[in-house]
């Protein structure tokens, strides 16, 4: 029994030491986006943002889905063409990317809450009412802040509004300092990017260079924090997608991976013709066509960004 008790306490402190040694692993997180680099103060955070182009095009805002990780990096083969014609404004949202990652109880209201500020307070709007281009739950969350932020167009990339269900005994076990640490850093290896976290949302192969700053992104202090509510469901919206956009007054489209499967593209289906939305769909995609397939996502954002009386 003593010797079985000195092993669980050897096991809990090498996976302490590792914790923190991958804490400190990932260094000074570079910009995930070319562009002037600038902060939002938001509920006593600084939220990291890009912002590209000229200053009198009219807006657009690039939110990132959120999950195990999540970067405004995964626009990073859009965001430089879409600048070229408009003012481009892409997030980190808090817990994730650069921005701070405070040890909080994250939920979907929190990021509710945050999309309609940050959409209502830092595009130029003296510009034009803002277009969004948003993916994953972070989709939801935009549908859901568009009535109150005055959106123009809303370009939903493969929208999510469900996971697993909500679990406080999950969350709690991945905010847990030295268990919960070890779970997170197995989830975020290079290894569990590219096979899970990452690799599921693509089609094909994941992009190195992308898993790499993905890995770098999820080692840096308080990187789990967020994840753990996404983990245990409390990331999920407090509406669902159809009801949401009843309510919003702008031109709608969705933006659909033909290789989704969760979402599925029937899901899509069905949800552009309960919503009179818009549906294109790029192929050989998953969850992150614009990452898989910039250049056919620029394509299909060309018709959810310009007016329909252009």
């Amino acid at each position: 029994m003593r010797g079985r008790s000195f092993a669980l306490a050897a096991g809990a402190g090498i996976a302490a030491i590792g914790n923190r040694a991958l804490g400190r692993a990932g260094g000074a997180l570079p910009p995930a986006l070319a562009g002037d680099q600038d902060y939002y103060r938001w509920r006593g955070m600084e939220v990291a943002y890009a912002a590209l182009g000229d200053p009198d095009d009219p807006p657009v805002v690039l939110l990132h889905d959120v999950g195990v990780v999540g970067t405004s990096r995964e626009f990073a083969g859009v965001a430089e063409a879409l600048a070229e014609d408009h003012r481009v404004y892409a997030p980190d949202l808090p817990g994730y990317g650069r921005s701070d990652r405070p040890p909080l109880t994250y939920s979907a209201s929190i990021y509710e809450a945050f999309v309609g500020d940050f959409l209502a307070e830092v595009p130029d709007h003296d510009a034009g009412r803002p277009a969004v281009v948003a993916s994953g739950l972070t989709a939801s969350y935009a549908a859901l802040a568009a009535p109150r932020a005055d959106v123009e167009r809303l370009v939903l990339v493969t929208p999510a509004a469900d996971t697993d269900g909500r679990s406080v005994a999950r969350r709690a076990l991945v905010r847990s300092p030295v268990l919960g640490t070890a779970i997170y850093n197995w989830l975020t290896s290079t290894a569990g990017l590219r096979n899970g976290a990452v690799g599921d949302r693509y089609y094909g192969r994941p992009d190195q260079e992308y898993v790499e700053y993905c890995w770098q992104s999820a080692h840096q202090p308080g990187a789990r924090f967020a994840p753990a509510s996404y983990l245990s469901g409390y990331l999920d919206p407090t509406m669902d997608l159809e009801t949401a956009l009843a309510d919003v007054d702008a031109d709608v489209t969705l933006l659909w991976g033909r290789e989704s499967t969760d979402p599925s593209l029937a899901e899509g289906r069905a949800l552009a013709e309960a919503t009179d939305a818009r549906l294109v769909v790029v192929d050989y995609a998953k969850r992150l066509p614009h990452l898989e397939h910039p250049t056919e996502t620029l394509a299909a954002l060309e018709l959810g960004l310009v007016p329909a009386n252009a």
